[in-house]
């Protein structure tokens, strides 16, 4: 769960998704008990765990580059512990939020979290 929110947040904050920004800050402090350090991190790409990191990197690299990733960007997230199988994981979970971005940001939903703003760096 943590690193599903950790790539959230990353996301959220590559994409300017205030609506989700909002909401993963809260699930990461609430559910997931990811700490303020951490989630300022997670928005800017990174983790204070390590394999976390790489992670969260990459997951922020795909959004980026739009999925143009280099074969460094595969070899860091192998190098840091995670299978194949699992950057698909990684892949697909950074898809899903990057969906859920686009939608509330095109339907201008209510943010019904604490707010949160993409453009205020943490």
């Amino acid at each position: 769960m943590k690193t599903r929110e950790r790539i959230a947040l990353a996301v959220a904050q590559v994409d300017g998704c205030d609506y989700c920004l909002s909401a993963h800050t809260y699930l990461g402090l609430n559910l997931a008990k990811i700490s303020p350090e951490e989630i300022a991190l997670n928005r800017h790409g990174e983790s204070g765990d390590a394999k976390a990191n790489a992670a969260v990197k990459f997951a922020a690299t795909v959004v980026r580059e739009r999925g143009h990733v280099s074969d460094d960007d595969i070899k860091a997230v192998r190098d840091a512990g995670f299978s194949d199988g699992q950057i698909v994981e990684i892949i697909s979970v950074t898809a899903e939020n990057v969906f859920t971005n686009l939608l509330n940001t095109v339907a201008e939903t209510d943010i019904d979290f604490p707010v949160v703003r993409a453009a205020e760096a943490a």
